[in-house]
């Protein structure tokens, strides 16, 4: 557990917890901490999806501009591939992630939603990639993974200007997948997530593992990764369980091992 992110585990939702008051500023510490709450859900049996979460006030207000104002080309050269990586490991965590957005999710902090697999934002959420405005650009992952998730024209746009995006054009553009009242958003990421708990773990890894890796490369490509993973489920329990369970019983009504 770090000083400022934890992972909660109840009921098989894992919960990456930021907590550096007052705005869940990114230094580098928090950024490891990140790093290591993802890897430790990611290896975790009791874990079967996960919430990444700022609490109730604010998702997160960005990068410690404190700690880079400083920082050199030869210094930033060297720190560029650890943080961009610090919220990869978010992105690869093999099970169903969501952000749960509250307040602000600015610069990293949006970047650190966009690697959730859906984003659930309380309806006072502002959302945006301001970096431009210190005469940078998002260094951790916002000018592609925003481009892929709302497009590049709308990517570009909220990249050039550094505007805020209020949660109903979040929600319009694709940004955002939920808005509900501030003080249910957690709640409502948690309703998401628990869908989950019981569910094939080996069949939504792989799910995960095809949307993500397909988006990588061209459609055959993509149509191949998917007949290897695919195929591969095929030396799991719960495809056993699952296809037995259907003859026997008709579809839904299958437990599964996880294994």
């Amino acid at each position: 557990m770090g000083e400022f992110v934890r992972l909660e585990v109840d009921g098989g939702v894992g919960t990456i917890r930021l907590d550096r008051p007052p705005m869940n500023a990114l230094n580098k510490q928090v950024q490891e901490e990140i790093r290591a709450a993802a890897h430790e859900a990611a290896s975790r049996d009791d874990v079967r999806a996960v919430i990444v979460y700022g609490g109730e006030k604010v998702f997160a207000a960005g990068a410690d501009i404190k700690e880079m104002a400083d920082m050199s080309y030869v210094d930033m050269a060297a720190r560029a591939g650890a943080l961009s990586s610090s919220f990869t490991a978010v992105a690869d965590i093999p099970k169903p992630t969501v952000a749960a957005v509250t307040g602000y999710a600015l610069g990293g902090g949006c970047e650190l939603a966009l690697c959730c697999d859906r984003r659930v934002a309380g309806d006072n959420a502002k959302l945006g990639q301001p970096e431009i405005l210190l005469g940078i650009i998002p260094g951790a992952g916002g000018t592609q993974r925003l481009a892929r998730l709302v497009g590049p024209s709308k990517a570009k746009d909220i990249v050039y200007t550094g505007r805020f995006v209020d949660a109903g054009e979040a929600l319009a553009i694709g940004l955002v997948d939920e808005v509900v009242a501030p003080d249910d958003v957690y709640q409502a990421a948690r309703r998401w997530a628990e869908q989950f708990t019981g569910g094939a773990a080996r069949a939504l890894a792989a799910a995960k593992a095809a949307i993500d890796g397909g988006l990588d490369g061209d459609l055959a490509s993509g149509l191949k990764l998917e007949s290897h993973v695919f195929a591969a489920l095929f030396a799991t329990e719960d495809q056993k369980t699952g296809m037995r369970s259907f003859v026997e019983n008709g579809p839904g009504k299958a437990t599964f091992s996880g294994k």
